[in-house]
């Protein structure tokens, strides 16, 4: 069988959502009226992504807040927020470039998720001619709504993490349901729960390991055969073409990731300093049983962070010394992360999110034609 390829999930919105999703924090437009500009720059998603031969495609993330934020806001700003939610929470991330991205904070329960992505799945099932995957977020990122000290009054912290992972699960079997192939979770935070940045408490607090628990208690909900095709992706960030946690070690992260009885990985790589040390370590820890199910490594082979496409050489010459740590049957090529995981993104190095969703396009092209030509080289 050819190396399988999928991409995260997000795209770079047009410009002209972008700015509606201000507009309607603004009390400019209405909620219908951004919906309208969002259906129409996710049907495009689509249609872009089918023309350059992608297997699996997602609407680009078009509806959605942010890749984190989609279940409990419809802005960022806070327009639409979940009950039992202020906008006042701890930080996510601090970003290389000096910006910030916050969530939520948990004032009360129950927990509720407002959104589920099977909605996105639903209406994007009636437009595509491929089949649809759909990106969703980890417990281990909404963890970090509950306050960070103390417990909330009649609301205890194993109660919220309860509810939590029930939500979750939730979210996972509708998009199957609506007919989603592939459910991939988002854990940005894993890596950058190494950091220990003193400006932002909750990376001080060695909770990679708690991540990694709670994870796998959605996990373990589904059979050996579901978990084939529900995935964890990794990346060290991507907003603003910057990035949060990319100089914590990779491999306090990936000697402890693969305990995740995920079936897949999409590992950002493409971007690293020593590729090969990132194939290396995937190769040694990553599991062939993993309760059932051995775990395929989608490594980066696309950079979304700058505006310089790959060739579909590079990608390919990637693939083959990937294949030297990575047995073929467990390989698989991605891009490094979402293109846009977050709604308001202006993609500097790129000059525009326009020219930048041009520019993911060639991109994924690239990337496409690129493990076609490996998975002929090592005759799969």
């Amino acid at each position: 069988m050819p190396i399988p390829t999928e991409l995260v999930g997000s795209l770079p919105r047009p410009e002209k959502l972008q700015n509606a999703y201000q507009d309607l924090d603004d009390g400019k437009i209405t909620w219908a009226d951004l919906q309208a500009l969002q259906d129409e720059a996710a049907e495009d998603s689509i249609k872009r992504l089918e023309a350059t031969g992608e297997p699996i495609v997602t609407d680009g993330e078009q509806r959605e807040s942010s890749f984190a934020t989609y279940p409990i806001t419809d802005t960022l700003a806070g327009t639409g927020l979940a009950d039992n939610l202020a906008g006042d929470g701890q930080f996510f991330a601090i970003f290389d470039d000096g910006h910030h991205r916050q969530l939520p904070r948990l004032t009360g329960g129950p927990f509720r998720y407002k959104t589920f992505a099977s909605e996105f799945v639903e209406k994007n099932r009636k437009i595509a001619t491929h089949d649809v995957k759909q990106a969703v977020i980890a417990p281990s990122m909404l963890m970090l709504l509950y306050p960070l000290e103390g417990e909330i009054e009649g609301y205890s912290r194993d109660q919220f993490l309860a509810d939590l992972c029930d939500e979750v699960e939730k979210d996972i079997r509708q998009c199957f349901a609506a007919g989603a192939v592939r459910v991939s979770v988002d854990f940005t935070e894993g890596r950058l729960a190494n950091k220990n940045d003193a400006r932002n408490p909750w990376t001080g607090r060695n909770m990679l390991q708690d991540f990694i628990d709670l994870n796998n208690q959605v996990f373990d909900r589904f059979s050996p055969e579901e978990r084939r095709n529900i995935g964890i992706h990794t990346c060290p960030g991507g907003d603003n073409d910057s990035v949060h946690s990319k100089e914590v070690p990779y491999e306090k992260l990936l000697s402890k990731m693969f305990d995740i009885n995920a079936g897949y990985f999409l590992i950002q790589c493409a971007s690293e300093e020593d590729k090969e040390e990132v194939y290396r370590l995937c190769g040694k820890y990553s599991r062939e049983d993993a309760n059932g199910v051995a775990q395929v490594c989608f490594m980066g082979v696309i950079n979304p962070l700058t505006p310089e496409v790959e060739t579909a050489e590079q990608v390919k010459n990637d693939l083959l010394t990937a294949a030297k740590h990575i047995p073929v049957e467990r390989l698989g090529a991605t891009d490094d992360c979402g293109f846009s995981p977050f709604s308001r993104d202006l993609k500097p190095k790129h000059g525009s999110p326009d020219f930048a969703r041009d520019v993911a396009m060639q991109k994924i092209s690239a990337r496409l034609e690129g493990t076609r030509m490996a998975s002929e080289e090592l005759g799969v």
